[in-house]
């Protein structure tokens, strides 16, 4: 038997290598393991799927359970700065050693007998289930990782699903039409069990497969919904009105939508999780979730968000024009190519001045060089072409006014090296930087 790897970085090189494919979709191998494992569900859980405001729906419902005195285990993907973020319990990112001892056991387990190859996601998915099972937790969340149906979170049985919103993203795997991706993401939904959706024009097939597997379908707009108010909003669903509800921390107007799937699925576990009216208001505004549309201090403007799909780009577009005035706004761009470049282009085009494309660490990035030549093609203006994200954030930082606006966006791996190029000036200052 190999020496199994003695430090985090070690056991994600190593679980990196354990199959062909770095994604390969389906719950035979991942159920096999688990099964071998001994996993079981000792707690509710909440099961987030969709195609964009996965994580903040996620984020919104930890810190509302943990401001209700419980104890909460969240799993999200990917991370930003570091692997342990993906496993949070209390809100707090777990340290290496349980990580460790969760990759242990799940490799035991995937080597007693015939060797089952398990992806990177499904050997992580499987390892904090480990770390979970190890704490005395109140309610386990779950972020599906790609799809739905055949997710590896799926494995697990969720006392509510959750698909925040379906758009095109992930074509090669989940299919090249909303109907077949919404297909994919109702696949998390269970017989007799709330399935909640926050798209207001669900595609016909999660509708169907709702219908046809018997899921207690709750769709925004119908059986709950938000008024936005000044200054404030109103929830309303099957629990009734909740009103006076302050605007969540996370920007943008679609968190409003976001914060009432939250509400929408406590709704329905309230015999179980009961949470009052002011741990509502104080998760809302104690909120936290670094790059979806994160604007930190200083001049010029910086502003980061992971948007990386035409939804995600539409709704950051929408974002950034209910923002005070600034007379340039330069982007750096950086996305994978597997992505539908030009329609992301396309729905932010308007909100840009100057482009910084960049290229990205790893096999699957665009090179600055193909980007400048999608945004040309789009008429949009080029400021040159650069290596790395932080290169081009310190070419927009040279070139920018104090009035400017830099919009950094494109990828997690882009938003990731902003930060880590920030670091050592924040933290010369002071600052914690997480």
């Amino acid at each position: 038997m190999t020496a199994q790897p003695d430090n985090l970085p070690g056991w994600l090189a190593y679980i990196e290598r354990q199959h062909a494919q770095p994604i390969a979709l389906g719950l035979d191998r991942v159920r096999e393991v688990s099964r071998r494992l001994g996993q079981r569900q000792t707690c509710p859980l909440i099961l987030v799927g969709g195609t964009n405001g996965k994580g903040s729906t996620c984020a919104m419902l930890e810190r509302i359970l943990l401001c209700a005195g419980y104890r909460v285990g969240l799993y999200t993907s990917p991370h930003l700065l570091a692997y342990n973020e993906r496993v949070r319990i209390d809100g707090v990112a777990v340290e290496d050693a349980p990580l460790r001892a969760g990759f242990a056991r799940v490799e035991a387990a995937r080597i007693d007998g015939n060797d089952v190859p398990l992806t990177y996601f499904e050997f992580g998915t499987l390892a904090a289930w480990e770390v979970f099972a190890a704490q005395a937790l109140d309610v386990v969340i779950l972020e599906v990782g790609l799809g739905g149906r055949l997710d590896a979170t799926n494995i697990y049985e969720p006392d509510v699903a959750i698909v925040t919103s379906v758009d095109m993203d992930h074509m090669d795997y989940l299919g090249a039409t909303r109907e077949a991706i919404g297909f994919e993401k109702a696949g998390i939904f269970r017989a007799g069990r709330p399935a909640i959706c926050g798209d207001a024009d669900p595609p016909a097939s999660l509708v169907e497969h709702c219908r046809t597997a018997g899921a207690d379908f709750l769709q925004i707009g119908r059986d709950f919904g938000y008024v936005r108010q000044e200054g404030q909003w109103q929830y309303w669903g099957s629990g009734g009105k909740r009103s006076g509800l302050a605007f969540p921390a996370l920007r943008g107007a679609v968190q409003l939508g976001n914060a009432a799937c939250v509400l929408a699925a406590l709704d329905t576990l309230r015999e179980k999780l009961p949470v009052a009216m002011q741990e509502v208001r104080r998760g809302l505004l104690e909120v936290e979730l670094p790059g979806r549309f994160q604007v930190l201090p200083g001049q010029p403007t910086l502003v980061l968000d992971v948007a990386h799909n035409p939804q995600a780009a539409r709704v950051l577009a929408d974002s950034l024009g209910g923002m005070a005035f600034h007379p340039v706004t330069w982007a750096v761009f950086g996305m994978l190519a597997d992505k539908d470049i030009p329609a992301v282009i396309e729905a932010i085009k308007h909100r840009v001045d100057v482009w910084l494309p960049c290229t990205l660490e790893g096999t699957r990035a665009a090179s600055a060089d193909f980007l400048a030549q999608a945004l040309e093609a789009s008429g949009c203006k080029v400021g040159g072409r650069f290596a790395t994200p932080a290169e081009a954030l310190r070419e927009a930082q040279a070139r920018a006014n104090e009035d400017d606006r830099i919009l950094a966006f494109g990828s997690f791996l882009t938003v990731a090296e902003v930060l880590r190029a920030r670091a050592p000036k924040r933290m010369a200052n002071g600052e914690n930087f997480d």
